[in-house]
């Protein structure tokens, strides 16, 4: 599938003042192009895979001095033409390269085009794409090599494998469409009932490993809270380690949410400290607080800070209570142990609390170590097969409630024709993922989320 030909061109590197910047030119007219506003070697003639050094200018205005790598179709990302400009990274001389081209030829790319036009020209399918976005925003070495491991086309040769069992039965049902007078039956009802067993026991293998991938792949948003003065700040640092969050005796002196990241045991999690639960009259405090109510209700973790100082028992049966309403898993954590009555420690031990001294940095290991087994994950090893993408996800989803209305089918002893609809969605869904499938909406939603230059 060719898509337009017409060069772009975008930096490929980031933003800012740097020791250098890649300026990346895609496109039929690409290397004629650069060979425009170059002095050096005659590009057009030079071999691809080379890399040559001279000057970029505008007319008589020299611009830099540049090392050009070339690349010809079908030997690059896109499988176009493609030049990568490495010139000094001043924002001015990127911005006036950049110009240049644009006044001989090329247009702006915009996000994601670069791997787009790679995915349309068969360079790689669909999820193999999107793994190319997943392995720039890896913060993990689990999420790198998990998007890796996508990228390298594991995923997609098991959905591709699933497709074509399923095809080869489809055909043979449509066969039989076309033989409906004669009642033959290509398509073995026993066979394709085993087939279809044998493909949603392996969607939920795929299905379920979703949770761990999401794990890798998003993180873990983990919200801090409890009343005015429990410790949320306090305890915010001890685990970042550094002065994040500003602590005060005042209650209420957290107004808004306050959050960073930090890698445990191969998993992100970005830690929220939140305004206190109370009543007030405070409009701000009152904005904050509420703010905290909706990162609760979206939280994949709690930490509900007790002040064990100031609180009974039944204050804090009453607190968890409440905190168990959302739904959202939680850990009792029982802050300010170094201060507590010696009576309500032995009862509490028996609750499965953790106790801590978030000001004294007291068993906060034992905290960060609990926190981890609520999310204990394997290490991601080269050639596992993990579901990362919600779409993917979904997508799979789909095709496996598709195929139990096969089954369903099946044992009501309905005709042909009906079963090759619900075979012919299950492949549908398939096919959106890995992209045999498409529409411009998903391409333009897809890409979209990509950065320019890649």
């Amino acid at each position: 599938m060719n898509f337009v030909d017409e060069p772009i061109v975008a930096l490929a590197t980031a933003q800012g003042i740097s020791a250098i910047a890649v300026i990346r030119l895609s496109g039929k007219d690409s290397i004629a192009i650069a060979q425009r506003v170059f002095r050096g070697k005659e590009l057009t003639k030079q071999p691809s895979h080379t890399i040559h050094f001279g000057t970029l200018h505008d007319g008589e205005k020299n611009i830099d001095e540049v090392l050009i790598s070339l690349f010809k179709e079908p030997n690059s990302f896109t499988k176009e033409n493609a030049v990568e400009i490495s010139c000094h990274g001043s924002p001015i001389i990127v911005k006036e390269i950049i110009k240049t081209l644009l006044k001989h030829g090329a247009r702006l790319a915009t996000p994601g085009e670069f791997t787009k036009r790679a995915f349309l020209n068969g360079r790689f399918d669909l999820a193999q794409a999107e793994a190319v976005a997943d392995i720039i925003n890896a913060e993990t070495d689990n999420a790198r090599q998990a998007a890796l491991n996508q990228m390298r086309g594991g995923f997609s040769k098991e959905i591709q494998h699933l497709r074509e069992e399923l095809i080869h039965f489809a055909s043979l049902i449509e066969l039989e469409l076309d033989f409906g007078e004669e009642d033959v039956e290509f398509a073995k009802r026993d066979d394709l009932r085993n087939l279809i067993l044998k493909i949603q026991s392996y969607l939920k293998v795929l299905i379920n490993s979703f949770d761990q991938g999401n794990v890798i792949k998003n993180g873990i948003p983990t919200v801090i809270a409890g009343k005015p003065n429990a410790g949320k700040s306090t305890l915010l640092n001890a685990l970042l380690n550094e002065e994040k969050a500003i602590v005060s005796e005042i209650p209420g002196t957290t107004r808004d949410v306050i959050e960073d990241e930090m890698i445990l045991g191969g998993i992100s999690f970005r830690f929220m400290d939140t305004a206190g639960l109370r009543e007030t009259v405070d409009i701000v405090e009152a904005l904050g607080i509420e703010r905290t109510r909706e990162s609760l209700r979206k939280a994949s973790l709690i930490l509900y800070l007790f002040d064990l100082s100031k609180s009974s028992l039944e204050d804090i049966h009453n607190e968890e209570n409440e905190i168990k309403e959302l739904n959202v898993p939680y850990l009792k954590v029982g802050n300010k142990v170094d201060k507590a009555d010696a009576e309500l420690i032995q009862k509490l031990e028996r609750e499965d609390f953790i106790l801590i001294s978030a000001s004294q940095k007291k068993n906060i290991q034992q905290l960060k170590d609990k926190i981890l087994s609520r999310f204990q994950i394997d290490q991601v090893k080269q050639g596992d097969v993990l579901v990362t993408n919600l779409r993917h996800y979904q997508g799979l989803k789909q095709t496996d409630e598709s195929l139990s209305r096969v089954l369903v089918g099946m044992g009501s002893g309905i005709t042909g024709d009906f079963l090759a609809m619900d075979i012919r969605q299950a492949l549908h869904y398939l096919g959106e993922i890995t992209g045999q499938i498409t529409t411009d909406d998903l391409l333009a939603n897809i890409f979209s989320k990509f950065c320019i230059g890649k």
